[in-house]
């Protein structure tokens, strides 16, 4: 039986999104690119596993010098060396997005029990959390499209019980990517009311001129909440709840109260530097305080679960607000006396902490750029 409670049912209509971007005839897998009046061009990745920081290059190298970049760790572990090494052409979005897709797809899905009804998965897109029971199947996220067999086979090893909800962490697309082979299923999707918003809507990012096209209207989510949302579902007492604007101002926290699992989405990237949406709203001050938040939620045994990363508790999300409440300081300090985003950068203010935070999908300067633009 499903009690659910406090939920605004929503229309949905037609989004297309994609971690490859074009860089001036020359295209990558990377997620997300950041660019601006500076000259600075800053490409992170954020795939699952891959552990590689990035690159930072000037826009004259990017135009003239994309031969470097194609040599690097992060193009050819993504693209056959066919592609890394071809003529650089412009590749229209779609066939970006289906290489994108195919590349992710390829991503081991590793699995790890969280409590007796309780799984993780992490792979291509994250970290899933499913919930088994009587009901059937409760997912949180979705991966991403290419890895959709491997993922139902997952699903499949767990049980043979239907996937009857899933939730939306948040409207990015490694995270719902799936969500209308989920739909599809017979399931009903769950988010927070901006998720089906930002899902509805055309995005163009700033300054490199990345475009997405709204969701068709089988990867909406059904079922939309402004503020909590609660729920009974296989045994399990199910909480949700909208965080402020940190990460995007689409992000959830969901907590698994009986077997005290709490899933944070991206507003905690477990042991690395984390991404932040300025474009729907995210900032480093949003991520500190959802971190804050959920810190007061949490207890020592609570398992919390990255949105990338491994699996984390108490004190590894304690180390996540702290240095960023490091960084920020440090970055502020650096725009508040009148320096640009580009000599902030230089100033490398962070590379006391790489040795533990710089080995994931950013590296320091690029975490620079976004505390910057997002402060």
């Amino acid at each position: 039986m499903i009690y659910e409670r406090r939920v605004a049912e929503r229309s949905a209509r037609p989004r297309l999104s994609s971690d490859i971007y074009v860089f001036s005839n020359k295209f990558a897998i990377f997620h997300p690119v950041f660019a601006d009046e500076s000259k600075f061009l800053i490409a992170a990745r954020c795939v699952m596993g891959f552990d590689n920081g990035i690159n930072q290059f000037t826009r004259r190298k990017l135009l003239h010098g994309a031969s470097a970049l194609a040599g690097t760790w992060a193009l050819s572990s993504v693209f056959p060396n066919s592609i890394a090494a071809a003529t650089p052409v412009f590749a229209p979005q779609n066939d970006a997005l289906d290489a994108a897709r195919a590349r992710f797809g390829k991503v081991p899905i590793e699995s790890a029990k969280l409590s007796e009804n309780l799984t993780l998965l992490r792979g291509p897109g994250g970290n899933v959390v499913v919930l088994n029971g009587k009901d059937g199947k409760l997912l949180v996220d979705t991966f991403t499209q290419m890895a959709w067999d491997r993922f139902k086979n997952a699903l499949d090893e767990i049980s043979k019980a239907p996937v009857k909800l899933a939730i939306d962490s948040h409207w990015h697309w490694d995270h719902t990517d799936n969500n209308a082979n989920v739909r599809g299923t017979g399931a009903t999707l769950i988010a927070h009311e901006n998720t089906l918003k930002r899902l509805k809507e055309t995005h163009d990012l700033d300054v490199i001129g990345l475009h997405f096209d709204p969701s068709p209207e089988n990867a909406l989510p059904q079922k939309t909440f402004k503020e909590s949302y609660q729920m009974n579902f296989s045994g399990e007492h199910i909480a949700l709840g909208h965080l402020a604007p940190a990460h995007t101002d689409s992000d959830i926290y969901i907590h698994f109260q009986k077997a005290n699992v709490l899933h944070m989405g991206d507003v905690f990237f477990n042991g690395i530097y984390c991404y932040i949406d300025k474009g729907t709203s995210g900032s480093i001050g949003g991520m500190i305080a959802g971190a804050a938040k959920m810190l007061a939620m949490a207890d020592k045994d609570t398992k919390i679960v990255p949105g990338h990363g491994p699996l984390g508790n108490k004190s590894d999300l304690r180390n996540f607000r702290d240095m960023m409440v490091t960084a920020k300081a440090r970055v502020e300090k650096l725009k508040s006396s009148g320096k640009s985003l580009e000599a902030a950068v230089a100033a490398k203010p962070l590379a006391d902490l790489d040795p533990v935070w710089g080995k994931g999908v950013l590296s320091s300067d690029a975490f620079v750029h976004v505390i910057y633009t997002t402060l």
